[in-house]
């Protein structure tokens, strides 16, 4: 009886009997933990490419935003610059010039479009009606482009 039990054994076990059998598949576990581990390295360097992709690209960014600076910088100190400056908050004029003073209502008289809109809207009494009735009117004026001033 006790032959027929070391007889019946799977043939399969068999094979790990055998150290040649027993190294290979020492091997192939090595060879599996190896690659996974190659795996996991790949992977990391990948991730660490596209940061320092990411990075490159926003220095990039970064340097055309200082050199656009340094561009303003150097038309701020242009005469040209200095001139419409003076200009514009100051109210100067270049030797030999006359200025001129145009009231308002006068130089809004000659502007055409939306700006004349706008001042007439904010210069007349608001009506009174309800929210609603407003909102209703302003989409229709909106869809049917009509100027809120002549309404």
């Amino acid at each position: 009886m006790l032959d027929t039990i070391k007889n019946t054994t799977y043939p399969f076990l068999r094979n790990f009997r055998d150290v040649r059998s027993l190294g290979l598949i020492v091997f192939a576990v090595i060879v599996l933990l190896v690659s996974w581990s190659g795996v996991k390295a790949i992977q990391s360097n990948y991730k660490l490419e596209q940061q320092i992709s990411r990075l490159r690209q926003e220095n990039d960014v970064q340097q055309l935003q200082n050199n656009n600076q340094k561009l303003k910088n150097q038309y701020y100190g242009t005469s040209q610059y200095l001139e419409l400056a003076a200009r514009q908050n100051f109210g100067l004029a270049a030797p030999g010039e006359k200025e001129l003073i145009v009231p308002k209502s006068v130089a809004m008289a000659h502007v055409q479009g939306i700006a004349v809109t706008a001042v007439t809207q904010t210069s007349e009494a608001p009506k009174k009606q309800p929210f609603y009735q407003r909102n209703v009117q302003t989409w229709l004026n909106f869809f049917l482009h009509r100027d809120t001033a002549s309404v």
